[in-house]
């Protein structure tokens, strides 16, 4: 008697895993930048060429006399001008690079002509914005490492302070960071537009945060704005400890603020994905260019 074998039915999971789609897409992008591997040479350049133009216009402008070390010392609480404008602009390529990487993620892929068919996954469409932000976050790590090295062996960078607190401080602001970047990834894809986008946000940042100035010499208004951007808490955070080897405990502000604009951020964050994401399926313009 012949026997009949019934083909097994696999059935199909009902709940898919977010985690398993973002490290899906992280996978991707790993695979992409081992490809195509150049990407290394400008994380090479740009940590010694970026401060170059700050540090020597400032170094032009201060003459040859002491009294303008002495001003910058009583305005910002330290007279190594180089490691203060160090700080700041390492931050603000941190910030800079994940606008232009994970920021405008998914309108690459809109350009690429593949969201749409990533869209028809059956996964949560946050784990695309999930993976693109870990990547981002290993190739932020990688640069920051360059960045030390390369300070220390050019501009004779070092740490006065603790560097586990000042990498406490920088784990603090990722999600306030990376909130920052949920919002802009899910406005980029909705106005189809990231140039311009990225030139007003880091722009913002350069004149508010005090990228390479303290910010006692902008006006009272500027600085009451500035106190509303995560970015410049992490920066005074980091030059705090780094530069006057201060300790977490004097630093308590800057890590309170940090961590409420970063859930604030995060969930902001969430919000306008998840809004993008019904407006785009209503319009039917997601694979539009």
């Amino acid at each position: 008697m012949e026997t009949i074998v019934k083909p097994k039915i696999y059935e199909r999971d009902s709940k898919p895993s977010l985690f398993k789609a973002a490290f899906a897409v992280l996978k991707k992008e790993m695979r992409i930048m081992f490809r195509y591997p150049s990407w290394f040479i400008p994380m090479l350049i740009w940590p010694v060429i970026f401060p170059f133009g700050y540090l020597f216009t400032a170094k032009a402008l201060s003459g040859t006399g002491t009294d303008s070390i002495a001003v910058f010392k009583s305005i910002s609480g330290t007279a190594d001008y180089t490691t203060y404008m160090l700080i700041g602009t390492t931050i603000w390529m941190w910030i800079n690079t994940m606008l232009w990487g994970f920021g405008t993620s998914l309108r690459v892929e809109q350009i690429r002509g593949t969201l749409e068919s990533n869209w028809l996954c059956p996964i949560p469409k946050i784990s695309l914005l999930l993976g693109y932000s870990i990547f981002q976050l290993f190739t932020s790590i990688i640069f920051m490492v360059v960045s030390i090295i390369e300070f220390k062996f050019f501009y004779n960078f070092e740490f006065i302070g603790s560097p586990l607190s000042a990498l406490l401080i920088i784990i603090i602001s990722i999600p306030a960071v990376y909130g920052i970047g949920f919002i802009f990834a899910s406005l980029v894809m909705w106005a189809k537009e990231a140039n311009s986008m990225v030139f007003l946000v880091r722009g913002i940042m350069t004149i508010f945060c005090g990228i390479t100035y303290p910010l006692a010499v902008l006006p009272t208004w500027m600085r009451r704005v500035s106190d509303f951007i995560p970015l410049t808490h992490s920066i005074n955070a980091l030059r705090a400890i780094i530069s006057s080897g201060t300790t977490i405990s004097d630093v308590k502000r800057e890590i309170y603020i940090l961590l409420i604009s970063g859930a604030v951020l995060m969930v902001l964050g969430i919000l306008s994905f998840n809004y993008t994401q019904k407006k785009v399926k209503e319009s039917g313009s997601l694979g539009y260019y």
